[in-house]
């Protein structure tokens, strides 16, 4: 019976252990998630920014 729980104890330390990994990578995943969105709305600002730069020179055209 002891073997048992020596067992279940050195299942459950594993668990916890690969819980802790897998929730320290997750947050990890979600920081760069807000990283990329952030360069990504960063970019689509500057291609709209772009676009009206180049509809206002087209309509200068002749």
């Amino acid at each position: 019976m002891l073997e048992q729980l020596d067992t279940l104890e050195a299942k459950l330390a594993q668990l916890m252990a690969h819980y802790r990994a897998l929730r320290e990578e997750s947050q990890h995943l979600r920081q760069r998630i807000l990283a990329m969105e952030n360069v990504n709305r960063q970019l689509s600002d500057r291609l709209t920014a772009a676009s009206s730069r180049m509809e206002a020179l087209f309509e200068q055209l002749p």
